[in-house]
Order: structure tokens, then C-alpha cells, then sequence
């Protein structure tokens, strides 16, 4: 197979085949506009046929990140399979639409979270947001919950893709896919 977004695909339903909890857990490595690096665990929430996409709130580190230096690198690892995939790309904003689709299809106390907790601001303690999320609660029953206009969707463009395999010799699979020209380069690289 010449296409490293339909193998990360297999991948990922043979994690989530061998009983893997999250298997779409990503690592996802920003950068501040001078280089500067972070790294958060962020969930995969669609896998399309040239992107890898996960929902975010607009004002937190990795969005602003993201505006200055859409450069990023992600780390899917499943340590019981023996395997890792690491990418390299462009991170960029998505549609709306997009963004919508995603936050109605989170599950509904995710979606109260989202609406009363300004993630990564600091807090003086989880009580005052504990009450907001009961009074918020009780505000809406059982109404729909609208996407909030400072949620979003992130597309991740790869533009390299490296499956790693584990051998009991060490000398472990490593195929690195570039791509040039809108096509993907395969190379073996050395463990």
C-alpha cells in the first residue's frame, strides 16, 4: 500500500481490534512563532483521505500556536502492537461546518465542559466550575447544545509519515513516506 493516511486507517482499527481504549490518542507537538515547542495529548476525531482532523477551543496555546507557526508533528503510539506512527505537517483551521458536525457529536457532558470551562486559563479552583456546570445544567435540561463560535476543527496536512514497527531483534521496521509533488515517497529507514 502507497498511502500512509489509508495504512495510519488500518492502524488504527487494528489498535482499536486488540481492545486499545484510546486509540486515536495523539500526541500533538506545536511551536510559538520563534520555535518554541509544546506538546498535549489530543484525541484524532476523523481520519479524511489527506488529513487528520481534532477539535479544539480557538483561544487555547495550541490554536494560538497554530496561527503563528502551522507547522506541527503528532505521535500516535500503541505500546501493546509494538507500533508508532510519527507525522510531520501543516495545521490549519476548518470549515465551520466542520467544527459544528464534531461538537454535536461529542457526548453531551463534553459538550457542558466545553461551554463553562475556559481551557488552560488558570483558576482559582474546580468548585466555581463545578457550580456553573450544575446551574448550566439545570438551565438546559435536555435542550440541544449549540457549538460555541470559539470551537473549532483543525485539519493536520502531513507531509511525512513514519510507521514503525517493533522486532524482538531490535532491528525494527521503520518506512518513512515523503511527500513531493502530491505524490508519497517511500523509504526504509534504519532502526
Amino acid at each position: 500500500m502507497t498511502d500512509p493516511i489509508k495504512i495510519l486507517g488500518r492502524w488504527l482499527e487494528e489498535a482499536r481490534d486488540a481492545g486499545d481504549p484510546t486509540p486515536g490518542a495523539m500526541t500533538l507537538v506545536t511551536a510559538t512563532a520563534e520555535g518554541a515547542p509544546s506538546a498535549r495529548m489530543v484525541t484524532l476525531k476523523r481520519l479524511e483521505a489527506d488529513a487528520l482532523v481534532f477539535t479544539t477551543a480557538l483561544w487555547t496555546r495550541k490554536a494560538e500556536e497554530l496561527r503563528a507557526n502551522p507547522r506541527v508533528a503528532t505521535v500516535f503510539y500503541w505500546p501493546a502492537l509494538g507500533r508508532q506512527v510519527r507525522i510531520e505537517g501543516r495545521g490549519e483551521l476548518a470549515e465551520r461546518e466542520l467544527a459544528e458536525e464534531l461538537f454535536a457529536g461529542r457526548p453531551r457532558e463534553r459538550q457542558l465542559q466545553a461551554l463553562v470551562s475556559r481551557q488552560g486559563e488558570t483558576i482559582e479552583g474546580l468548585d466555581p466550575l463545578r457550580e456553573r456546570l450544575e446551574r448550566l445544567r439545570a438551565e438546559i435540561a435536555e435542550s440541544a447544545i449549540e457549538c460555541p463560535p470559539d470551537w473549532g476543527a483543525v485539519r493536520i496536512v502531513p507531509d511525512r509519515v513514519e510507521f514503525w514497527k517493533e522486532a524482538p531483534d531490535r532491528l525494527h521496521e521503520r518506512h518513512l513516506y515523503e511527500s513531493a509533488d502530491g505524490k508519497w515517497r517511500l523509504s526504509h529507514l534504519a532502526p
